[in-house]
């Protein structure tokens, strides 16, 4: 294939508009031919909008692949669906509501042979390979992850988010682990966490959770949804050769208390870099479905203390 690939989007919520229809309309190798959203009004111009992946298969477009931005509850019926219709398949993050619908889609686009990648858009960031890099062949003695920010700002009226299903705080607390998972010398898993959900929510508007690699080095995250103020996203590792510090969400990197020089913009190029991959993926005719993120969060959740706190309200 190589003519721009012919992408529908579905759902058109904030991240499809801030960030994926930018990156798309800033690519040769791609070609947006429609978008599906509910109640079937768009307003890209010139591109055709219908209201369910139901009518996308019946309306006659010709598309070669689909990029599901919806909510994790209802992605896996429209990514099955796609699949089914040998469309390949992009999925915003975090890919499931649940670990076993990830790996079943995955399963189903081997047997159709169609091309699924579960995104992961933080490990785009600029400073993310350039910290992997200096971390192999390290020891890794510590790590600590604060990843700190306002709900109201950056998940405005998101009801979807406190349902089950929607991660509620580690909505943006996966996309830290995201980061860690490509990092860390070693596998992660969950030793202990405590939850704190809001009385009238369905999820965790803050967390606390331990882990530690295979070799015993403690691993800290703390995720809260209630900061005010400056935000933080920042990752702080201690090796036995020093220490390294991915800021911004992983666009500074600091070794040794010396920081590169960068603009201030955390998801600069994070976007452009999936659809090089999903492009690059659907030429290969492979998958990338790296599911250890979300079993990071599925654990935190089965190991996890629940501390009810004071309502949530917009």
């Amino acid at each position: 294939m190589t003519a721009p690939i012919r992408l529908a989007v579905v759902g058109l919520g904030k991240i499809a508009l801030d960030q994926h229809l930018p990156a798309i309309d800033g690519t040769s190798k791609f070609e947006l031919v429609a978008t599906v959203t509910r109640g079937g009004t768009s307003s890209v111009p010139g591109v055709p909008c219908v209201s369910s992946i139901e009518e996308l298969a019946e309306s006659g477009i010709a598309v070669d692949a689909v990029s599901i931005c919806t909510p994790p509850q209802v992605r896996y019926d429209i990514a099955h669906f796609a699949i089914e219709r040998g469309w390949h398949v992009m999925l915003e993050k975090p890919p499931g509501a649940t670990l076993a619908e990830v790996v079943a889609l995955r399963e189903a686009a081997g047997k159709a042979g169609v091309s699924l990648f579960a995104t992961w858009h933080s490990r785009f960031a600029r400073s993310v390979e350039p910290a992997r890099n200096w971390l192999k062949g390290r020891t890794l003695k510590s790590a600590k992850i604060t990843w700190r920010e306002d709900v109201r700002v950056w998940h405005p009226g998101q009801e979807w988010i406190w349902a089950p299903g929607g991660f509620g705080v580690f909505d943006p607390g996966i996309n830290a682990l995201s980061i860690a998972t490509r990092i860390l010398p070693e596998a992660l898993f969950v030793t202990k966490s405590e939850l704190f959900f809001p009385s009238n929510r369905g999820s965790p508007i803050a967390a606390l959770v331990s882990m530690r690699d295979c070799n015993g080095a403690p691993v800290e995250m703390d995720l809260d949804f209630r900061q005010e103020g400056p935000q933080h996203w920042d990752i702080e590792v201690e090796t036995d050769a020093g220490g390294l510090k991915l800021s911004q969400g992983g666009a500074v990197l600091s070794i040794a208390g010396v920081e590169d020089e960068t603009e201030d913009h955390a998801l600069e190029g994070e976007y452009p870099g999936l659809y090089s991959r999903f492009a690059a993926l659907i030429r290969a005719e492979v998958s990338d479905v790296d599911v250890s993120p979300l079993r990071l969060v599925a654990d935190a959740f089965l190991c996890g203390q629940i501390t009810m706190v004071e309502a949530f309200d917009w």
